[in-house]
């Protein structure tokens, strides 16, 4: 058909591939602003490149940037150091079975645990979270005025999922993880015990990771007035961590979309 109309074929394919939605400036700089206070004010180039190529447009991360800059928009993502200080451990003889082996192949195989601080009404409060490896969901949370067992018995309560499937829960060697009920239930459910080596985060990396999204989309984006608005606020945003946000470990899939695309090949093989 090019040779009858006397076309290149380049302009053929160009015509194929050519963008079909307006991707003028006003247009573009709207979807920027729309995306990025939709989601807390936290994507930077890379995800809301992400959200425009699933809305439809091909737009590069350096004009992304440029709108960004114009419109003063700034993640909320920065390069705080955190400094560590000493606090009583977890002694227990205890080793570390998981092995910085963050990568599983089916729902609930292995949890990992974490606690963070946050101040509420003038005082510390703790929160504290329970991360499915297989798709980085949280499967449990929970807030409080204490770091100590009750925290983690209470967030061990709030998870839905069937614990029969779980084979190892993985923490650091944080004295609040060190509880008689958690070890009741691993008992109960023949689940292993796995312990981070004493004073290495990066045994713990996906927790360390997921508690940096916390504080920097959550946490220091609140003014908390009560540990209720904080319970409120802290559901509000394990939803839309669950459901709507992108992780880039999971090819930018949401791990509602990662799971429901593990159930789809299984219908489509078995």
């Amino acid at each position: 058909m090019c040779k009858v109309l006397q076309i290149p074929r380049s302009t053929y394919y160009y015509e194929l591939n050519k963008q079909t939605v307006d991707d003028s400036e006003d247009v573009i700089s709207h979807k920027v602003v729309e995306i990025f206070n939709a989601n807390r004010q936290c994507f930077g180039t890379r995800r809301i490149k992400h959200e425009l190529n699933r809305l439809g447009f091909k737009i590069s991360r350096r004009r992304i940037g440029r709108i960004m800059k114009a419109k003063r928009l700034v993640s909320s993502y920065t390069s705080l150091k955190y400094r560590p200080h000493p606090s009583q451990s977890n002694e227990r003889n205890i080793i570390n079975r998981l092995g910085r082996n963050f990568i599983r192949q089916a729902p609930m195989e292995v949890l990992v645990s974490d606690l963070t601080y946050v101040k509420v009404a003038g005082k510390w409060h703790y929160i504290c979270v329970f991360i499915d490896l297989f798709n980085r969901e949280i499967v449990g949370h929970s807030a409080g005025p204490n770091k100590d067992s009750h925290l983690v018995s209470a967030t061990l309560s709030t998870i839905k999922h069937d614990l029969r499937k779980v084979q190892m829960f993985h923490t650091d060697r944080g004295k609040a993880f060190d509880n008689h009920l958690i070890d009741d239930v691993l008992d109960t459910f023949g689940i292993q015990r796995s312990l981070s080596m004493k004073g290495c985060p990066y045994d713990n990396a996906v927790a360390e990771t997921t508690f940096k999204a916390l504080k920097t989309e959550f946490i220091r984006q609140y003014h908390f007035i009560s540990l209720q608005q904080l319970k409120i606020e802290l559901f509000d945003y394990v939803n839309w961590y669950n459901n709507i946000r992108p992780h880039g470990a999971l090819g930018y899939m949401t791990p509602k979309e990662y799971k429901k695309a593990l159930y789809k090949n299984c219908l489509e093989y078995c």
